[in-house]
């Protein structure tokens, strides 16, 4: 178990870290986190290498040893035999159907598309592995499972993908849970200003006010909140990937 005992907290590498919205909830299921990002993620919450993700990952797989500069500035050396599971969110910007919305605005939405290079990488490590996306990525994950806000008691209809090769259960959506409209939304049928009954955590959005208690968050800028996830969704992922690293050590 990476060198750790049944007694420690493991050690979870975060690939695509962001500004630490998963890690959060690893953290709190059990985890004890090491994150890379090709930016620098100032306000990201624990142990942190600035690189990319795969080159990382590759060399990690050739046996070297990685620097991780934790919050107070120690730097920590580890190999891969040091750390017990792997999380990976490749960026979702690639895999969003935005379509006629981004022709609309103009966008180029030339984004690579980085799942398939990044589970081949994890994959060789032979770890528990977990891959976060979008929805719209799922024809891209091999039988994710599907977690809901609204299902772990959050306002948010924020559907979020994880791939494993572990058995994992998903959140099912309850949004019966929230039925007033009392959430700021973009959506203007007719030009009708109308309210949402859930909290809208993307680009421009009004009703900032409302984004952290939603998303569990009060670490981040406003910027970084919208491409979070939720700690409360890896809480519940990292719970179960916990367990089942305990009962492989302990069989």
């Amino acid at each position: 178990m990476g060198g750790n005992t049944l007694s420690a907290r493991p050690r979870l590498l975060d690939l695509f870290c962001c500004a630490g919205g998963a890690a959060m909830g690893y953290h709190r299921a059990g985890f004890d986190l090491y994150a890379v990002d090709i930016t620098p993620q100032p306000n990201y919450p624990f142990a942190f290498h600035q690189g990319d993700a795969l080159d990382v990952m590759r060399r990690l797989l050739l046996g070297e040893a990685v620097a991780f500069t934790h919050r107070d500035g120690t730097v920590e050396w580890l190999t891969l035999a040091d750390f017990d599971a792997i999380h990976a969110s490749p960026p979702c910007q690639g895999y969003l159907n935005l379509g006629k919305v981004n022709q609309a605005l103009g966008r180029d939405y030339e984004h690579p598309q980085l799942i398939a290079a990044t589970r081949d990488l994890i994959a060789a490590t032979g770890l528990p592995y977990v891959i976060e996306n979008v929805a719209d990525a799922r024809r891209e994950l091999r039988e994710p499972i599907r977690i809901c806000g609204t299902g772990l008691h959050l306002p948010l209809r924020r559907h979020r993908l994880f791939e494993s090769n572990v058995d994992l259960e998903g959140v099912a959506c309850a949004h019966h849970r929230y039925t007033e409209r009392r959430y700021w939304t973009s959506w203007r049928p007719r030009g009708e200003v109308r309210l949402s009954t859930v909290v809208q955590v993307y680009g421009n959005a009004g009703g900032r006010e409302h984004w952290p208690a939603a998303m569990g968050i009060d670490w981040m800028t406003a910027a970084e909140m919208v491409e979070a996830i939720p700690p409360a969704y890896t809480e519940h992922i990292g719970r179960q990937l916990l367990a089942h690293i305990r009962a492989e050590v302990a069989a």
